[in-house]
């Protein structure tokens, strides 16, 4: 893997280079409305693909596509767990606006406009595929048990403007999700209504084998049908990989042989996922719809684990300080990934912070419309102007609230708070992305500017959270 020093230092003397990528939109462009893809890992961290890095874990496929692609070297998740990332994705939105404050918690709420709903009145049809997460698929269970609360948060795929959908409420393992040694819960309680449903129907039979393959098989006919029928689709495909439990099946573990059984699982689990990515990518090149497609990837947050090391937690967050649940950079800076070939230069870096938020005001920019009535305000910026590398910096901080964590950072600098800002860290990004060197004594005119909007921010969400968005 790429060196911490290597890389802090390379990331400190190249980041302004990086700023402006060179993405430029194609002489020949694609014709229609484009077809979207939001794929996404589970638990993934940054320095988990070998496009980070990686050295080990075998990514070619991801690899491949970063080569035709534009990279995100500061991608950011809207939070540090799944839950909040995922609705920040469909709305554009800080999920504290609407009540998902933590996984499993809150749901999306029917005035939140979706994305899947957005480009539906534009002739879309929709289809989300793997981790739901983001309500109860049914309103009397909840396989996390009363304390879910399924009635009050039943919000089904089909409740938030998908035609078309093969999901599961949360986690499943990796391999064989139907084998109750390997349930994500208490194996007394093993139940199959806490696996996968179709369209509202419960899959009792069990599926076997590698479950990004599962989801997969059920993505591509949904593509496939979409195309036949020459209509623009969007497809969310919210893969498993790497969450617990992590399970590889016999093929991805000899792969990794010379390594020990915690670490085949994990590794292998990442390769499964990266294969499914390359079946996708062909199967659009075969539909002769790829280069109308915007595909892309990223993680739902940074690697579990205390320090990947431990167990089948063997993520990597690269350079950076903290994991999964903290707001340091190492449990929201994600790998990230743009193919859209007739509009962007491939092999492109862009360490302008972006984030899952920006998914919904980017692709409702590039259709060139804005949803009637929609809550705001938006917390995601259009990366329109990024994909035809006109932007130069991020017009608007992005700010960050977890538990007791808060966070805004800029394109240059960072606050960080573990007491709901009671008191502050100050860091450079650009010259410790590793975030070893608290500057908050040093630069107190810049850590009391970023206070003040920040403090603004979240008084903005608390409105949101009370209802004064919907109209």
């Amino acid at each position: 893997m790429v060196s911490r020093r290597t890389f802090l230092r390379s990331a400190a003397t190249g980041a302004i280079a990086m700023a402006l990528p060179q993405v430029l939109f194609s002489k020949t462009k694609a014709t229609g409305k484009p077809n979207i893809i939001l794929c996404m890992a589970d638990d993934m961290g940054w320095g988990d693909p070998g496009f980070n890095g990686n050295q080990i874990i075998k990514t070619g496929n991801l690899d491949a596509m970063a080569k035709t692609a534009m990279r995100f070297t500061r991608f950011y998740s809207g939070a540090p767990v799944c839950s909040p990332t995922r609705g920040s994705c469909l709305t554009g939105r800080h999920p504290y606006r609407y009540g998902i404050f933590f996984a499993n918690v809150g749901h999306i709420l029917k005035e939140e406009f979706t994305l899947a709903e957005a480009l539906k009145t534009q002739g879309y049809t929709t289809g989300h595929f793997g981790k739901w997460h983001l309500g109860t698929l049914l309103p009397d269970y909840s396989g996390k048990g009363p304390r879910r609360k399924p009635k009050e948060n039943y919000m089904t795929p089909g409740m938030s403007g998908f035609d078309e959908w093969f999901s599961t409420e949360y986690a499943v393992a990796t391999w064989d999700p139907y084998n109750p040694a390997v349930f994500h819960g208490k194996k007394k309680e093993y139940d199959v209504r806490a696996l996968y449903w179709h369209n509202g129907k419960n899959i009792t039979e069990g599926l076997k084998g590698d479950d990004s393959r599962i989801i997969m098989d059920r993505a591509v006919p949904f593509i496939q049908k979409a195309a036949k029928n020459k209509k623009p689709f969007l497809a969310v495909i919210w893969f498993h990989a790497p969450h617990a439990p992590v399970v590889a099946g016999p093929k991805y573990r000899e792969m990794y042989s010379q390594y020990s059984e915690d670490e085949q699982h994990y590794y292998g689990c990442i390769t499964a996922l990266d294969e499914q990515v390359g079946r996708l990518r062909s199967q659009l090149r075969e539909l002769g719809i790829a280069d109308n497609t915007m595909l892309w990837f990223c993680s739902d947050n940074g690697p579990e684990g205390k320090d990947g090391k431990q167990g089948r937690h063997r993520g990597s967050a690269g350079p950076f300080r903290g994991r999964k649940r903290s707001l340091f950079e190492g449990g929201v800076r994600v790998p990230a990934l743009l193919e859209w070939p007739t509009h962007i230069k491939g092999g492109q870096a862009t360490n302008i912070p972006c984030s899952t938020s920006d998914y919904f005001p980017t692709i409702l920019d590039v259709l060139g419309f804005k949803m009637k009535g929609q809550p705001e305000p938006i917390d995601g910026v259009s990366l329109l102007s990024l994909i035809k590398g006109k932007m130069i910096r991020r017009p608007v901080p992005i700010g960050f609230e977890s538990a007791n964590q808060v966070s805004l950072t800029d394109n240059r600098y960072k606050i960080y708070s573990s007491n709901k800002g009671k008191t502050y860290m100050l860091f450079d990004l650009l010259e410790d992305p590793g975030e070893t060197k608290d500057l908050a004594a040093e630069k107190p005119q810049i850590l009391q500017s970023m206070k003040t909007t920040l403090v603004k921010w979240r008084k903005s969400c608390q409105d949101s959270l009370a209802g004064k968005d919907y109209k």
